[in-house]
């Protein structure tokens, strides 16, 4: 589980007050997503089934560090137009460093995913990765990706599963406590199954679906985000301490020997709006 639901809910992808250590904290975690393989493999098919042309305008809907923004730009090229919105003054500044020492022409603005600062009809494709699993209100979000996309424009949306967390080994009744208050914790935890629903409600044809897993690398396990995970589990009172500190003793001693496993599904879906 590189990612970790907020604890609260919220209408962004990210705070806009974080502080510097906990900007700091979430540009390493979100680097490591980058490299994680079910990631860059999800993002590839998905990019392949948008297919961005040369000349075409692009947006990046909750773009956080801009990586996949860069490659978007890559794909439309000088003579396209691609966007990333993000809320975080911090993120955007780290996004906008990285594409200026990539000779990108990426551009980045400070955006709400429920009120995209663009006009009507004017996108040709969206890109919005696990940014709705954050959001108390997702089926606005996709009403206004709905809204700036032109007729015959393409989304993708990549969200991920809570339901579908997997945490082995582990007293089984305390896994289960540990998962069932990750998913009390999230504000949309079943984002990853609603998509096609969300957006064939919002007027647009469904045209290609995949999944991936995002699976934990046992040699750089986010320990901070499943000790944060697990004293929420225990504030809600779904386990005990005793519980929480026996479950992190076998999940350690498992990823020392390379044992551990910890996943959760990731869902893609495009769509396209009609003509």
């Amino acid at each position: 589980m590189g990612e970790t639901p907020h604890t609260r809910p919220t209408s962004e992808f990210h705070a806009r007050n974080f502080s510097t250590a906990d900007v700091g904290r979430l540009v390493a975690g979100l680097d490591a997503q980058d490299g994680a393989d079910g990631v860059r493999r999800l993002r590839a098919w998905a990019q392949s089934a948008l297919d961005p042309r040369p000349g075409e305008q692009v947006i990046d809907v909750g773009s956080g560090t801009g990586s996949q923004t860069l490659a978007l730009a890559a794909a439309v090229g000088p003579t396209g137009d691609t966007v990333g919105i993000e809320a975080n003054p911090a993120l955007r500044e780290v996004a906008e460093q990285r594409a200026a020492a990539a000779g990108s022409t990426a551009r980045f603005l400070d955006g709400d995913a429920l009120a995209l600062p663009l006009p009507d009809a004017t996108v040709d494709v969206v890109w919005c990765e696990r940014v709705l699993q954050h959001l108390s209100e997702p089926d606005k979000a996709v009403g206004e990706i709905a809204r700036v996309l032109r007729p015959g424009g393409r989304v993708v949306l990549i969200d991920s599963d809570w339901a579908t967390a997997l945490l082995h080994p582990g007293d089984p009744d305390a896994v289960a406590a540990l998962l069932a208050g990750t998913l009390a914790a999230a504000a949309n935890p079943y984002s990853g199954r609603r998509l096609p629903d969300q957006l064939s409600a919002a007027g647009l044809v469904i045209d290609d679906q995949g999944s991936q897993a995002l699976l934990q690398d046992n040699k750089a396990v986010p320990w901070p985000l499943v000790r944060m995970m697990g004293e929420s589990t225990v504030r809600r009172g779904l386990m005990t301490e005793e519980q929480r500190e026996d479950l992190y003793a076998a999940l350690t001693e498992a990823a020392e020997r390379g044992a551990l496993h910890m996943s959760v599904t990731m869902f893609a879906v495009v769509a396209h709006r009609p003509t």
